[in-house]
This record gives C-alpha cells, structure tokens and sequence, in this order.
C-alpha cells in the first residue's frame, strides 16, 4: 500500500510540475521597444495578447530621438495605451556623425540610405523624401503632436532598471541603431546578462531581390554592390559591435535578408487596417505603402517564431575600421571567429510573408477584439 501511495503521489507531482512551465507559457512576454519612431511593428506588439509592452525607448535612425519620441507618444495615444511609459534615447550615434558620413560618401560612394541625415536620394525612387530637419529642431508631427510625456530619464538607465527589476524576464525588440542597448551596457556591465533575449533588426549577409514590383526593386538593388551594409548598423557601426560582444542570454537577428521577400502593400494595409480598431485602423491606413516589412519581421518572429523557413546560428560583428566596409556585417560559424568575445547570435535568413502576414493581422483583430 504505501508503495502504490508514494507512487500515486510521484504521479501527481509529475503532472503538477507538467502543467508549470505550460502555463508559465500562456503569460504575457514582457518587451521593451527600442525604436526611432512607431509604426507596425509598435503596433503589432501593443495590441498583440502576447505581448505586455513595458516601456517604449527611442534612438535616432531614420529620424532623430526628440522626433521619435514624440511620435511614439503620439502612437500610444492613438492605440489608447498611456499607460506605457516612453523614454527618450541617445541623440547621436558613439561615434559617427553627418559630417564623417559625407566624408565617407566622398571617398567610397553614395549611400542608399541615411536616416536623420538624408536631405534628397541619390537617384529618382517611388519612395517620398522625408522632410530634413536639425537633432533639436522643434517637432510638429502632422497627425497631431501628443498630449503624453516622456519619462525624465534616459534611455539606457530606464533599460538597466527594468532588467534589474525583472532579471531575466525581459525581451527587448530592438529596430533602430543599437546606440542605447551600448550605452547601457558600458554603464552596466551585468545589462545583457539580465535580459531574457534580445532580438534586433541590423546587419545584412546576403539578401537577393525576390519580388518584382518596381518599389521592391529598388529596395533589393542596393545589396547588389553591397551585400553586407545595412542602415541600423551602418549608422552607429561601434555600438552594433559593443553590443555582438555583450553576454546576452540569447541573441537572435533579423538581418535584412528575409526583408526582400516582403512588402507593404496597399492589400495589406487595407486588411489590417480593417482588422484594427477604429482609431488604429484610421492610422494604419494613413500609413504609405512599398515599403519591406523589415521591423515587422522582428515583431513577427516574437509572435510567431515559426515564420521563420531558414535560419544559422552564426557568431557575428561589424566593422568599426573608417574605410569602405565601415559598419559591414561581419560573420563566421563555429572554429572560424577570431574568439575576441564575439557573441553567438540565431541568424534568421528567411521567413514565409504570408505568415507573416497573417500574424500581423490576427494582432490588430486581437487589440479591436479587446477595445469593444
């Protein structure tokens, strides 16, 4: 008898602890956006189930810090979620500048791509030139500037807090130049280790043009001559490779590869458009279409990993030599790395943009579904 008992009760703990991580499973992931503006990937994780979004910190990159917080502000206003705190980042990059990037363009050739320091592109493009504006400029953004406030803190210090507070518990989805994710950890040398996973989209391996619209094209054509340059790394190239040297518990990257294979269209923004609340819809459908759903890769893959179709696990960095290859990728598999304490990092190469699709939509259904 007592050995059917102690049986009966090794079964029972079995399943107990069977159900333990299970339902661990079903909790919200807690994810610190770090960004330079807000667009559909904000959004797909703010109004995803899956997702508890604990703060919103801003870099500049394709525009710059006090213009990104203010949109990501004005973003939270619209997806009625002013209870997330937005903290604003570094201004500029560690160490390059518009000046040294005009110098490099004088030597090397025209970038495709600068972001804050973009004034016209270097040939006609179907794309909008974005509006050029000065680091402290006065900001108007011309969907309404927002009524929310930043958090007086900066941005690496509100990330080290925040991983301290939940050691381990925390995602950071990072979709701008890697500028704050540096900072914190030189000030903080435990900051990557307490961060559950970081995924970051950055870097370029070796991405081919796979769709045959003329907007496609023109963003596919770039990797043509430089397969290995990518903006978010080419804009801070230091901070890109503090952070491919930092311990991070898991590293996962989307580089611009899986990029080509995607795009913005008019389609989609219809449908999720549809799917979104009303306010949300109303934005989304403001938004202009041809664009790769680059960032929304990275917010895809948090939600759905299985987007992916092809992926590497590579250790990799980027070049901080002031010369042609500035802020190149930089990869090796196992026995070839130069062993200088560059990290591991899961490369994810491709992913299905239909399913990809279909996970940004079932986002904005599951925000309406909450907001009715």
């Amino acid at each position: 008898m007592q050995r059917i008992i102690g049986l009966l009760a090794a079964l029972w703990l079995a399943v107990v602890l069977s159900f333990g991580p299970a339902h661990a499973d079903t909790a919200p992931r807690k994810v610190i956006i770090d960004d330079e503006g807000f667009a559909l990937m904000h959004l797909m994780l703010l109004e995803s189930d899956k997702i508890d979004v604990v703060g919103i910190t801003t870099v500049s990159g394709n525009t710059w810090a006090n213009r990104a917080t203010a949109m990501a502000l004005r973003g939270l206003e619209i997806a009625d979620r002013p209870d997330i705190p937005v903290v604003q980042g570094a201004t500029y990059p560690l160490l390059n500048s518009e000046a040294l990037t005009e110098r490099w363009e004088a030597l090397y050739g025209k970038l495709t791509w600068k972001g804050a320091w973009m004034k016209e592109w270097a040939e006609p493009t179907v794309q909008s030139t974005p509006v050029y504006y000065g680091p402290n400029d006065p900001v108007d953004l011309p969907n309404g500037n927002p009524k929310l406030k930043p958090l007086p803190e900066v941005a690496a210090n509100f990330m080290i807090r925040m991983v301290h507070q939940y050691p381990g518990q925390i995602t950071i989805v990072a979709c701008g130049p890697l500028t704050n994710l540096a900072l914190a950890q030189r000030l903080d040398p435990q900051f990557a280790s307490l961060v559950g996973e970081l995924v970051y989209m950055g870097g370029s391996f070796n991405p081919h043009q796979v769709l045959d619209t003329v907007s496609a094209a023109e963003f596919a054509r770039e990797y043509a001559n430089s397969p290995r340059r990518e903006f978010n790394a080419r804009f801070d190239p230091e901070a890109a490779s503090i952070v491919s040297h930092s311990e991070w518990r898991k590293l996962t990257v989307i580089p611009a590869d899986p990029s080509t294979a995607t795009q913005l269209t008019p389609d989609l923004l219809k449908r999720l458009a549809k799917a979104a609340a009303p306010d949300v819809g109303a934005f989304i459908a403001g938004m202009e279409a041809g664009f790769p759903l680059w960032d929304e890769i990275a917010a895809g893959y948090l939600l759905d990993p299985a987007i992916e179709t092809e992926g590497e696990d590579l250790y990799v960095d980027y070049n901080t030599q002031f010369g042609p290859d500035y802020g190149d990728t930089l990869s090796w598999r196992e026995h070839y790395q130069p062993g200088l304490g560059e990290r591991e990092a899961h490369v994810v190469r491709a992913i299905d943009p239909k399913r990809l699709e279909a996970v940004m939509v079932n986002a904005m259904a599951q925000g309406a579904k909450r907001t009715k």
